[in-house]
């Protein structure tokens, strides 16, 4: 018998739902500027905002970011719409990580806890053990193909690296990042602490 998809709280899906900044900062930029979900949906498709080929995948990853977005307050939305790049970038890296699991659980469980150790080395075995332990706690998981769980590993490492936690996919050693006051704050503010570990903040 098949175990139910909802049965789990993570989502293979993240294949497709990626870091997608430029796309958090087109839509956090109409975002600020008042829109409803449907209004911001309704632009990016008319001008296509995107680049995208397809009306589907605009639709679906335009609700996607506006998700993302909706989780945080003003501040941070105006943030990521206006600020630079890399203050924006980890916005919307604390942003995936309250929407999905697998994410949330992969920096504070795997990042977070090389910061702790003060161990900056990062290899193939450290991703690798993450989605071990994943498919021996959960059903869900267990069942995914090798191709699935090969891309959302691929889709992982792309994070730390648009986010300066690696220099490249093949780096072996983390940067030893910063995190911004903007996002510390709400952080707190909002009693996420236990996040504050994937930003190597303890």
């Amino acid at each position: 018998m098949p175990v139910p998809k909802d049965a789990s709280p993570y989502k293979a899906s993240l294949t497709r739902r990626q870091f997608l900044f430029h796309e958090m900062r087109v839509t956090a930029r109409l975002m600020a500027l008042g829109l409803s979900n449907q209004e911001i949906v309704k632009q990016i498709m008319n001008d296509n905002l995107f680049q995208y080929p397809t009306e589907k995948s605009m639709r679906d990853l335009s609700a996607v970011c506006i998700q993302r977005l909706r989780a945080l307050d003003e501040s941070l939305i105006h943030t990521v719409a206006e600020s630079s790049s890399e203050v924006a970038k980890q916005i919307c890296l604390y942003a995936m990580m309250k929407q999905s699991r697998l994410v949330l659980d992969f920096m504070v469980g795997v990042i977070g806890e090389k910061f702790r150790q003060h161990d900056l080395s990062f290899g193939k075995i450290d991703i690798n053990s993450f989605f071990f332990r994943l498919q021996e706690q959960d059903s869900v998981v267990a069942t995914w193909s090798d191709s699935t769980v090969s891309k959302l590993k691929q889709v992982l490492l792309n994070i730390l690296v648009e986010n300066g936690y690696l220099e490249s996919t093949k780096s072996t050693k983390l940067n030893s990042v910063l995190i911004y006051s903007i996002l510390q704050n709400y952080i707190e503010l909002h009693n996420d602490s236990a996040l504050l570990s994937a930003f190597n903040c303890l």
